[in-house]
């Protein structure tokens, strides 16, 4: 029998490690990552480097879940896991880091524990809160690496802007449906996330929930990312610095797209331009908030002052709302404003009604209420259902 061999071609490094070495492991840890440890450019130093970084990863979901488990089968000595949400049952389906036993737990906790469990020596650090504009220097600074696994817009440029102004270089993915994409932002090295796309999308109404995603497609982007964060740990092979990897799951190909540094593009000074996006997408901070604990509350005693108004989708309403609900699309009031909503609700049920609003996360609805504010009655009591039905789920 013939056997084939297969001659691989290591890179020329375009870009110096990220991380020093450290210590020699010793010699159950070094046979642990033998195979790493064969690899040209790698080797026992590469190792090293891997051992001694210090990773922050941004989201243990979709993206997050898969780039935790090879980060940590990697051995990155140091992984801070930020996430402010929990596990649900419909993560489950692409979210393989977490199991049915974890459902209703932060998410942050449970990818701590399920790391624990694969290589107790590492150090994981589960912060169960949300990167915001007052968090964020401050963590990005004490990290190697940050890999952005976020699910909406603002997270996103917070995470460009804050690499900016720390010069921590950042890998970045996103997913919707089939198609993903990833990029590798590096201050002073190559382009950053303004420079691909300059303005903050201003509508966040398809995400996950409202579209769907490929449960596997995951594991495909997430993987990608541990790979290219590895790859700058040990300064081997050509990162995504200024170039956009996409990915097709349907037709299983990748293309590409390179771009460079805006030259016109005003640099980041600060993270004021993004925190009010920051405090949308947390759907904090609204004068016009309610919490769920305060809408559940007031459903259970049943009384009749208030209403609830479900912007989503027709899709997104199958799987789960909010008893007694009325259904009136965002797309409907951001057309007609406020009398579609008044002819849905009835004349009389409006007076003296608070009209509270919610859709997946509090972003949307939080939309309905800015269009309807243009020509509802004075003093309509409209109120946001602050993180919406996740939230409520919660």
């Amino acid at each position: 029998m013939t056997r084939s061999v297969v001659v691989e071609a290591v890179r020329t490094v375009s870009l110096p490690p990220l991380v020093g070495q450290g210590p020699a492991l010793p010699p159950a840890r070094a046979a642990r990552f033998a195979r790493h440890i064969a690899l040209p450019g790698v080797g026992a130093a590469g190792q090293r480097r891997i051992a001694a970084a210090r990773v922050l990863m941004i989201g243990a979901g979709g993206l997050g879940a898969p780039a935790i488990q090879y980060l940590a089968a990697a051995g990155i000595g140091r992984i801070t896991v930020v996430d402010d949400d929990r596990v649900e049952r419909t993560n489950l389906q692409r979210q393989v880091l977490h199991t049915e036993g974890d459902v209703g737990r932060p998410k942050a906790e449970s990818a701590r524990d399920a790391v624990a469990a694969r290589d107790a020596a590492l150090h994981v650090v589960a912060r169960v809160d949300r990167l915001g504009p007052d968090n964020a220097l401050a963590l990005f600074a004490a990290h190697d690496l940050v890999l952005d696994g976020s699910d909406n817009f603002a997270t996103r440029y917070l995470c460009s802007d804050a690499a900016e102004l720390t010069g921590t270089p950042v890998v970045w993915g996103g997913i919707l449906r089939f198609a993903g994409q990833l990029s590798v932002f590096w201050p002073g090295r190559g382009p950053m996330l303004r420079d691909l796309f300059p303005e903050l999308p201003d509508d966040e109404a398809l995400d996950c929930a409202t579209g769907g995603v490929f449960g596997a497609l995951c594991g495909v982007i997430g993987s990608a990312m541990a790979v290219e964060a590895l790859k700058l740990v040990c300064g081997i092979g050509e990162p995504l610095v200024g170039r956009l990897a996409r990915y097709d799951a349907l037709t299983a190909r990748w293309d590409e797209l390179r771009f460079d540094v805006d030259a016109d593009r005003p640099p980041v000074t600060g993270l004021e331009s993004i925190a009010d996006a920051c405090r949308a997408a947390a759907s904090v901070g609204r004068p016009d908030d309610i919490s769920a604990g305060e809408v559940a509350a007031r459903l259970r005693a049943g009384t009749d002052g208030l209403v609830v108004v479900d912007v989503r989708t027709s899709r997104e309403r199958e799987s789960a709302s909010i008893p007694g609900s009325v259904h009136v699309p965002l797309e409907r009031i951001l057309a007609d404003g406020w009398p579609v909503l008044a002819a849905e609700l009835g004349g009389a049920a409006v007076d003296g009604r608070d009209i509270v609003l919610t859709c997946q996360a509090g972003i949307r609805s939080a939309r309905a209420i800015d269009a309807l504010r243009a020509n509802a009655p004075a003093g309509t009591p409209l109120r946001n259902l602050a993180g919406g039905m996740s939230a409520w789920a919660h």
